[in-house]
């Protein structure tokens, strides 16, 4: 069973129709018990970095998302869910997660923003990613992580010349910038691993 977190800010439905695609059972939360119990969590989000951390702290999911990572569950963000796993944004005031150490930058200027389109990978290392060097992922950022631990970096993208980091990976933390239910069948793949953890 993945659980996915759903606090109000989320591409929720498409995530999981390609999850039941792919056969798994899946169980849509905002319940902080439910996440502690999870066998697996994939943690969507779109929106506004500050706001979307008061939306967590008012369900009290902020610290069962904390608590279900260092207990070692598998754990999957995606978008926004990737940029709130670091310490703050240049988007608004607040406090992340603070899982790893960092912070979110915006694009430079003078740049079309968001950032909104397919856009490739270059792979580090991963065991989400492997076969996937090279390949096309949907995006819409206006902000990526940049964190202080380069070794968690699992792959890097670049717009208008400015490389980005586009995922992370550290032990059971998977996280991505491009949103792999929304990129075909490569996105898939993605998923299918995380599921098979």
């Amino acid at each position: 069973m993945i659980s996915i977190v759903d606090y109000g800010k989320g591409n929720i439905q498409s995530l999981k129709n390609s999850l039941q695609f792919l056969g798994e059972k899946v169980s849509v939360t905002n319940n902080p018990k439910e996440i502690l119990k999870a066998e697996k969590i994939v943690f969507p989000g779109v929106g506004e970095f500050g706001t979307s951390i008061k939306l967590l702290q008012k369900k009290k999911l902020d610290k069962a998302l904390i608590q279900a990572i260092k207990q070692g569950t598998p754990f999957l963000g995606i978008c926004l869910g990737l940029q709130t796993l670091f310490e703050e944004s240049e988007e608004s005031k607040g406090k992340g997660l603070g899982v790893f150490k960092g912070k979110n930058k915006r694009f430079s200027k003078p740049k079309k923003i968001p950032q909104i389109g397919w856009n490739k990978i270059q792979v580090k290392k991963s065991r989400l990613l492997k076969r996937l060097n090279g390949e096309f992922f949907y995006f819409v950022n206006s902000y990526y992580a940049v964190p202080e631990e380069k070794e968690i970096i699992s792959c890097t993208s670049s717009y208008n010349g400015e490389e980005f980091v586009s995922g992370i990976e550290k032990e059971n933390v998977f996280a991505f910038q491009f949103h792999p239910e929304k990129s075909g069948e490569n996105g898939l793949k993605i998923l299918k691993r995380f599921s098979e953890l």
